[in-house]
């Protein structure tokens, strides 16, 4: 895909200096500014605090097992695995900042410190993403750390989107304990 379809959309979106002279910088900006209340909420910081106590001890076939039932659940019913995550307070949050955002945000999921899926506004392709750049680029990195996909078409949610992703640190104490996915919707800028 040429790189100049993210920077038409975010010039549309932004403006046209910003996204044209640094693209993931505004798609970065934008995430980051949406989703300032979210990233702190005490919900949130809670169920990554309480899963990575949870899956602290899991080696990687326990993972693997964990990420093999998730894929085979999805688009099932009586998915017992995607239901506790999608089921939780935090993915509601999550899911409400989705719909708040008119249709610019299309989905955000948030990892904890293996890469697994805490809480997350729809069904993503799978569980875990801790062998995936959205991960490996941020919360291993540490605070601050950012990474911004190209745009493409993701299956989960039908749309052309690009993805920003963002390490998340305990408010407390500033140290990293998971990561954010953001999906923007490209077909939403123009």
């Amino acid at each position: 895909m040429s790189k100049l379809f993210p920077s038409l959309i975010l010039a549309t979106a932004l403006g046209a200096g910003a996204a044209l002279a640094d693209p993931g910088a505004a798609m970065s900006d934008y995430a980051a500014a949406q989703s300032a209340d979210w990233l702190i909420s005490d919900t949130l910081v809670a169920a990554i605090r309480a899963q990575n106590a949870a899956t602290a001890g899991y080696d990687q076939d326990r993972i693997d097992a964990l990420d093999s039932t998730w894929r085979a659940e999805v688009g099932t019913d009586g998915s017992a695995l995607i239901d506790s995550v999608l089921g939780n307070d935090a993915s509601a949050l999550l899911s409400a900042g989705v719909a708040a955002s008119g249709g610019v945000i299309t989905e955000v999921f948030v990892m904890d410190a293996r890469g697994l899926n805490v809480a997350s506004s729809g069904v993503t392709s799978d569980y875990w993403q801790g062998d995936e750049a959205k991960f490996q680029q941020t919360f291993p990195v540490g605070a601050g750390a950012v990474h911004v996909s190209d745009v493409e078409f993701d299956e989960s949610t039908q749309t052309y989107q690009g993805q920003v992703s963002m390490t998340l640190t305990d408010p407390e104490t500033g140290a990293p304990i998971g990561a954010v996915t953001f999906g923007l919707n490209a077909q939403s800028f123009f």
